[in-house]
């Protein structure tokens, strides 16, 4: 039987968690995968858009892939709200972060996300990412664009 999930345990989570953001944001995806671990039945719902998907490839070159869309910026983790239930713990958040992504001028990439983790032994897995970049409210019409697939430029 584990011990129940205290308030310092989801602390230290959420100071991981931050850390991890940031190492994105930096295209230090090696500390990040070094702070989070990814479940084996771990699911994405990408920041933009289209089908869920399942799984993390942490291949040297997936990795490296990786870092190279998003080679410099910077994050900081707002944790709005935490939730536990037994062995799993879920951070509502935003990343507030900018950066050079694609290639693009440095910007805001900030993002709402919902992390959902799950305790094994000592340690905790991602379970779930969903992220998105709606931090801002948008109006009524671009929304309906974006959720017909209306949306392009």
């Amino acid at each position: 039987m584990t011990q129940p999930v205290t308030e310092k345990d989801v602390d230290q989570l959420t100071r991981r968690v931050a850390d991890a953001a940031s190492a994105i944001m930096a295209g230090d995806m090696r500390t990040y995968v070094d702070l989070v671990h990814h479940a084996d039945d771990y699911t994405l719902l990408p920041p933009n858009g289209g089908d869920p998907r399942r799984g993390f490839d942490s291949s040297d070159e997936a990795l490296d892939a990786f870092a190279r869309v998003m080679p410099k910026g910077e994050a900081n983790l707002e944790v709005f709200q935490s939730h536990v239930c037994g062995d799993m713990a879920v951070l509502v958040a935003i990343e507030r972060q900018h950066g050079v992504v694609t290639g693009l001028p440095d910007q805001d990439w900030s993002l709402r996300v919902t992390l959902v983790f799950r305790r094994e032994g000592a340690d905790w897995r991602l379970l779930h990412r969903h992220a998105d970049p709606l931090v801002h409210a948008i109006d009524p019409d671009l929304f309906a664009a974006i959720a017909r697939g209306d949306h392009r430029a």
